[in-house]
C-alpha cells in the first residue's frame, strides 16, 4: 500500500495534476519552494481520490512554509477539516507522556533506573514492580504486554482513568525478561502515567496540560472524554474489514485518551510543540538530547532503520540528518510529527482516516524536504 502511494505521487507530479492554494509564503529559498510546490502537486490529487482527509502544516526555523487542510471532519453534515480542526492523535501522545517524565527527572523526582515499585508501591505484580525501569517502559523494553485485545474490548468502555487498566492488566506476569528484548507496550506508558501521577499528586492530564501544552501554546490539544462535546473534533473514518464503505469509528474508541495514545490536536500545536522542544522551552538542551537520542533497535524500526528514544523514534543518520518524532494510528486515525533538528523543519500531518493516510503524506514530505 506504501509504495503504490508513492507511485500515485510520482506519477501525478510528473503528469502536473493538482494545483496551489494561494501564493507562497515570502521569502523562501528556491529549494523550499520547489519543495512546498511539490507537495501541492501531491497531497491534491490524494485528496481528491479519498486518499487523504486532514491538514499538513510544513514549516523550518518558525516560519510556515505551506499548511492546508483537506476533507470532512464530518461527513454526514458536511463540515469541511481546517487548520484548527482537532484530529485524534493515536500514540503521538507518547511524545507528551516522554516530556514528562523527563521534565521529572530534571527536578529530581523520578530516577530512570529506578524500577517501577519504587513509585507504585501497591502494584499487584511483585516481579513487574521489582525488574521495570522508567527506562524500560520508555524504550518498550519491559516486557509489559499491550492493552488491546479481547479484555480490552470487553471492558473498553469501563477504563476510564488510568488507575483502571493496571487494575485490568496489573496482576499478568511479564512477556520477557526487561532489557532483553523489545515489544511496542502502550500499557507501558500507561504505567508512566500512572507513575506521573504519583509523584506529582495531579492527574496525568492537570500535569502535561500545565507543564507540556501551556508553555508549549498548544491550546486545542487534550483528551477530553469521547462522551464530551469538543469543538472542532473531527469524527474519525474506517473501513470495516471486508466493506469499501467509510464508517465511523466511534464503537472502536476508548472513553478517554491516555498516556499512552488517543488524545487530540492539530498541526499548528504540533508544530509549536515541536518549536518548543527545539527552542529548549520544555527540557534543558541535555534533557533534550537524552530524550530524543536513539536508543534501541525495536520492533519499529524493522522496516524503517531508526531507533526508538524515549516516547520518540529517532531517525538521523551518522550526520545528524533527518528527523526525530512519533506517529500515531487507529481505526480511522492516523498522524505524523517529524521535527529535523539540523535543518529546523517541521512536519505535522494529520488525518481522519485509517493509516497510512497521514504517514504517506509526511513520507512523502521528508522526501520532498532540500536539506534532510
Amino acid at each position: 500500500m506504501r509504495l503504490a502511494i508513492r507511485s500515485l505521487l510520482v506519477v501525478c507530479c510528473l503528469c502536473g495534476c493538482g494545483g496551489g492554494d494561494g501564493d507562497e509564503p515570502a521569502r523562501l529559498s528556491a529549494d523550499e519552494a520547489k519543495a512546498v510546490a511539490t507537495v501541492k502537486e501531491a497531497v491534491n490529487p490524494l485528496a481528491g481520490s479519498g486518499l487523504f482527509s486532514g491538514a499538513v502544516q510544513l514549516s523550518n526555523d518558525g516560519r510556515t512554509l505551506f499548511e492546508r487542510a483537506y476533507g470532512l471532519a464530518d461527513r454526514t453534515r458536511k463540515v469541511p477539516n481546517a487548520l484548527v480542526t482537532r484530529f485524534r492523535i493515536g500514540s503521538m501522545n507518547k511524545m507528551f507522556t516522554a516530556v514528562a517524565v523527563m521534565q521529572l527527572v530534571e527536578a529530581g523526582k523520578l530516577d530512570l533506573e529506578a524500577p517501577l515499585g519504587t513509585y507504585l508501591r501497591d502494584y499487584p505484580n511483585d516481579d513487574v514492580a521489582d525488574s521495570v525501569t522508567i527506562h524500560h517502559l520508555l524504550t518498550h523494553t519491559g516486557g509489559t504486554g499491550d492493552i488491546f485485545g479481547p479484555e480490552f474490548d470487553a471492558h473498553r468502555s469501563e477504563l476510564r482513568a488510568l488507575g483502571d487498566y493496571v487494575e485490568l492488566y496489573g496482576e499478568r506476569g511479564l512477556e520477557f525478561r526487561p532489557g532483553s528484548g523489545s515489544s511496542y507496550s502502550n500499557y507501558g506508558f500507561i504505567l508512566l502515567g500512572v507513575v506521573i501521577e504519583r509523584v506529582t499528586g495531579q492527574s496525568y492530564y492537570e500535569y502535561v496540560q500545565e507543564r507540556v501544552y501551556e508553555p508549549a501554546g498548544m491550546t486545542r490539544t487534550g483528551s477530553l472524554a469521547e462522551g464530551e462535546d469538543v469543538e472542532g473534533r473531527a469524527i474519525g473514518y474506517m473501513r470495516p474489514p471486508g466493506s469499501t464503505e467509510w464508517a465511523p469509528n466511534t464503537d472502536t474508541l476508548p472513553y478517554r485518551g491516555t498516556s499512552a495514545g488517543g488524545g487530540y490536536s492539530t498541526v499548528g500545536d504540533l508544530t509549536r510543540f515541536a518549536q518548543a522542544l527545539l527552542g529548549h522551552e520544555l527540557l534543558s538542551a541535555e534533557s533534550t538530547k537524552r530524550l530524543v537520542t536513539g536508543k534501541v533497535d525495536s520492533d519499529l524500526s524493522v522496516a524503517t532503520g531508526d531507533r526508538y528514544a524515549y516516547g520518540f523514534q529517532d531517525a538521523r543518520d551518522a550526520k545528524g540528518n533527518g528527523w526525530v518524532g512519533h506517529g500515531g494510528g487507529a481505526p480511522g486515525m492516523n498522524g505524523d510529527l517529524r521535527i529535523y533538528p539540523k535543518s529546523g523543519y517541521v512536519v505535522a500531518v494529520l488525518a481522519n482516516l485509517d493509516p497510512p493516510a497521514a504517514q504517506n503524506v509526511s513520507e512523502y514530505i521528508d522526501f520532498q524536504l532540500p536539506r534532510r
